[in-house]
């Protein structure tokens, strides 16, 4: 099931252009699946979760990106 699942996406993703914000919203479309063979106790926070645009997505992405890194390996 998971090579049907992984094969739909691949086949979004060329149906769609492999752009960051069409790559986002395929990757969004199969979290949602995957929340809804979840129990109901559990996929409505999950579905919560998947409700990020690709616009706050982005600028999320960004503000991380311009933070100094804390990985211990600065002088």
């Amino acid at each position: 099931m998971n090579r049907l699942k992984f094969a739909v996406l691949i086949l979004l993703v060329g149906a769609t252009g492999c752009s960051n914000k069409g790559m986002y919203e395929n990757l969004r479309i199969h979290q949602r699946q995957e929340c809804l063979e979840r129990p109901p106790s559990e996929s409505i926070e999950c579905l919560q979760r998947t409700n990020k645009s690709f616009e706050e997505y982005k600028r999320e992405r960004e503000e991380a990106l311009k933070k100094p890194s804390s990985s211990g390996n600065e002088k």
